[in-house]
């Protein structure tokens, strides 16, 4: 389907529909935070009980995150120690390989049983799709990194990284997609690490985005679309078929897994319809997360707790942060949008939308760590997390844009439309308001009924309702706490048993953390759409950090 993926120069008919649902997800939480108070002032029973309602969905919803939570990370962890680069070598023989599978099963512990029957799982269907295999050792893994103010020690930990995995580097060529209005040291940082990486890819690249390009705003879609078409003519160039290319896109301080290219590999091989997916990892923030205050390590061990319970839904997940995708998608697509900043999910939804229906998201169960938004003492650190969470809250700038594509899409099916919409638009305004709902307004029934709801039954049930609802909750935050501190990166040195109960005491401040930190940033972007204000400018300060070298994997030293 041609669509124009855009909510710029829009006229007439789709110009009203689009402002229509820019205006509706803000309008719709302003609503329900500023009806919810003005009830609990006119009517504070009725706001009582649907105060305690929304307690009792919410705690099913947080019951049943922590339980794909607990799910997801043992996914995880299933797979932390599994031989992707045997597996791939498998591949090409896929006979032989199910019959070893077979022949091998029950000699293997619980968790490698559960991870070869899911290989076993995944080869099967594979063969029965009766799609080609292609042979790994011809797979290409285009990397792009754009960059606008990092600095060469940043750059050389994810470069890094990419060099010390299990996976070939002569199969992986790193690109540099740079801003022209970097600063001359920013680009003589990008060539000395072009001078420093040199022989030891398939190749190296720095690619200068020209300023001022007509109908480009200043955002990180626009820089790696202009690396990308450069990289197509590259392709055509040394005759590098396009779906033989698999292409990463990275921020620069995105550190990955060592089994990451091998793991993104095999999903891409063993996936019928390669060509019409996106493959997305588990983001965490781990390279710096010892040196941030701790709000800050429980609101980003939060962000990749929801990816995590997102990966288990692979029919609704969306690509978020660093991904991959098949190269002759992103060609046939359009590439990334060049005047939207939250270009990591939109290019989910233009392949979607490009193709009908027809694509979707293969959550890989390894990481990539990036570095949470520092700036060296709290109150900036404060302010510069704020920014990212609303950047990141500027994904609802899709939710108009794909409404409008909905409306004209013939071809993909009403239920599919209406339950990414939905979806879309429940979590956008769920963002915003939950946190208020819960942690202010949920008090306010109780604050302004006075003495006509002591006499009233809902006085006398309220203690039962808030016991059990408090012990649900207690039982979910332990949980949490736990797998918290089994996902945290190790320290250097071994903390204290104070110490580290005083890093799981942190959770309990998370109220007053997501408040502020999280649901407002979300509340403030939804209402720059509404009003039209719009955000067009890409990047967050962080403080430059010390090197965070990841280990190499063994025979790479």
């Amino acid at each position: 389907m041609k669509f124009n993926f855009s909510g710029k120069k829009l006229t007439g008919s789709e110009r009203a529909i689009q402002r229509f649902f820019e205006i509706l997800p803000g309008a719709t939480s302003w609503f329900i935070l500023i009806g919810m108070t003005l009830l609990s002032f006119w009517n504070p029973i009725l706001a009582a009980v649907l105060i305690i309602a929304f307690d009792f969905f919410w705690i099913l919803r947080l019951f049943f995150m922590t339980l794909f939570l607990v799910i997801s990370y043992f996914r995880l962890s299933l797979e932390k120690e599994t031989d992707w680069m045997a597996r791939l070598h498998g591949l090409n023989h896929l006979t032989d390989a199910l019959t070893f599978l077979n022949k091998d099963f029950g000699t293997r512990s619980l968790p490698q049983k559960i991870s070869s029957w899911i290989h076993r799982k995944e080869m099967t269907e594979l063969q029965r799709s009766g799609a080609s295999v292609p042979d790994f050792k011809k797979i290409i893994h285009l990397v792009l990194i754009p960059i606008v103010r990092e600095t060469p020690e940043i750059l050389r930990d994810s470069i890094s990284s990419f060099l010390n995995g299990y996976f070939p580097s002569e199969q992986i060529l790193v690109v540099i997609a740079l801003e022209e209005r970097a600063t001359e040291d920013v680009k003589a940082g990008a060539q000395q690490m072009a001078r420093e990486f040199e022989g030891k890819f398939f190749d190296f690249k720095v690619i200068l985005h020209p300023n001022h390009i007509p109908g480009e705003a200043r955002v990180k879609g626009a820089n790696v679309t202009y690396a990308a078409r450069e990289m197509t003519r590259y392709f055509e160039q040394k005759e590098i078929l396009f779906d033989r290319v698999i292409v990463s896109c990275f921020d620069a301080d995105t550190v990955v897994d060592a089994h990451y290219f091998g793991c993104l590999t095999y999903q891409y091989m063993v996936c019928p319809k390669r060509e019409r997916a996106s493959f997305q990892p588990i983001p965490v923030y781990h390279n710096n997360i010892w040196k941030v205050p701790g709000f800050v390590r429980v609101l980003e061990t939060g962000s990749s707790f929801f990816q995590l319970v997102e990966s288990t839904d692979p029919e609704k997940l969306v690509t978020f942060s660093s991904h991959s995708m098949s190269f002759r998608a992103l060609v046939e697509a359009d590439y990334w949008p060049v005047d939207m900043i939250s270009d990591d999910s939109a290019i989910f939804w233009k392949c979607y939308i490009h193709y009908d229906g027809d694509y979707r998201v293969v959550p890989l169960y390894v990481t990539v760590s990036m570095d949470v938004a520092d700036a060296g003492n709290w109150w900036k650190t404060i302010v510069n997390v704020y920014r990212q969470k609303r950047r990141w809250a500027w994904g609802v700038e899709n939710f108009p844009i794909v409404m409008r594509a909905f409306l004209q899409a013939k071809k993909i099916p009403f239920s599919e439309k209406m339950g990414h919409g939905v979806k879309l638009f429940e979590m956008h305004v769920a963002w915003a308001t939950w946190a208020f709902l819960l942690s202010v307004i949920g008090w306010l029934p109780a604050l302004f009924a006075g003495r006509e709801f002591s006499h009233s039954v809902l006085y006398y049930s309220t203690p039962r309702i808030t016991a059990i609802i408090f012990g649900f909750s207690t039982c979910a935050l332990v949980v949490t706490i736990i797998m918290s501190l089994w996902l945290l990166p190790k320290r250097e040195k071994r903390d204290s048993v104070f110490r580290r109960l005083g890093f799981a005491l942190q959770w309990v401040f998370v109220p007053g953390i997501f408040t502020f930190l999280s649901t407002l940033p979300a509340l403030e972007a939804q209402t720059r759409l509404m009003l039209g204000a719009y955000m067009e400018k890409w990047g967050t300060d962080t403080m430059q950090r010390p090197a965070v070298f990841s280990s190499p994997a063994p025979g790479k030293q």
